[in-house]
């Protein structure tokens, strides 16, 4: 693939002086197995809060329940970010859902042409402006607790499809910048990156005082799970199917079913789909 099929290197420059109160300081390596792993092992031996760690390849990535993944070298965008927060293990939960949220903000604010939403708890879904309906997974998020001796640190971790090709996606359900109708001269991803960390600063900002209400309204409004039936399912091998009514002030998905509602957090879950 050549730059002009969307595939430039990231301009490490200009990734110096990413705004926000985080004070992001942002590393570029070429390779990494997992941008996760390598900073939770950099959390246990005392790196600060701010470090984010993007890799133009990703070889052996992680999701929720241990799943992996690898990217194209230079298709996708994929990074993690030290935090050291101050904020309560109560609202740790809310970390994804605010990943969730900056990723959909910058890539709505980019591309307004593409119909970007939130799939709960931890999935970015985008659809041509044209067939909103028919959304496919651009993006997964996958937040870590790390006990290091200063104290607990949290590993976000995203990965964004951006000119990854359809033959190239791991699933017919994925999809990227590319699937949607975004040409390759569009693609920037460091712009992307940039916009996503400001974006995500400044919902920290919020999420650090525990302004959980204003949180919970933004991402109810943007989160395509909410307001549909849905199967969830567990791991004991049932499934919950209802209609996903609201994500509680715990980020907890509620499903009314049955004649009850029923309130389930991201770890309890293995999948969440349509029904």
């Amino acid at each position: 693939m050549t730059e002009q099929e969307g595939r430039a290197p990231l301009r490490v420059e200009e990734l110096a002086d990413v705004p926000g109160a985080v004070g992001w300081r942002v590393e570029v390596v070429e390779s990494s197995p997992s941008t996760n792993a390598e900073l939770a092992a950099r959390a246990r031996d005392g790196a600060p809060g701010g470090l984010v760690l993007v890799a133009e390849h990703q070889t052996a990535g992680r999701g929720r329940i241990d799943r992996t993944f690898h990217t194209p070298a230079r298709a996708a965008l994929t990074f993690s970010v030290l935090l050291r927060p101050s904020a309560p293990a109560q609202q740790w939960p809310w970390l994804p859902l605010v990943t969730g949220l900056a990723a959909r903000s910058a890539l709505a604010r980019l591309h307004p042409a593409v119909d970007v939403s939130l799939k709960w708890p931890n999935d970015v879904l985008v659809a041509p402006a044209a067939h909103p309906d028919d959304p496919g997974k651009v993006a997964g998020i996958l937040a870590e607790r790390v006990d290091t001796p200063a104290g607990p640190a949290a590993v976000l971790g995203i990965g964004i499809n951006a000119a990854t090709t359809r033959e190239e996606l791991p699933v017919p359900t994925a999809a990227s910048l590319r699937t949607v109708g975004v040409p390759a001269a569009a693609i920037d991803r460091t712009l992307l990156l940039r916009e996503l960390l400001t974006d995500l600063s400044a919902l920290l900002v919020r999420w650090e005082r525990g302004d959980l209400a204003s949180l919970r309204a933004s991402y109810g409004a943007a989160c395509a799970t909410v307001g549909r039936r849905v199967r969830v399912e567990l791991p004991q091998g049932d499934a919950l199917v209802g209609d996903a009514v609201d994500v509680d002030g715990s980020g907890c998905l509620v499903v009314e079913a049955g004649g009850r509602r029923h309130t389930v957090g991201a770890g309890d879950v293995i999948h969440v789909r349509p029904a």
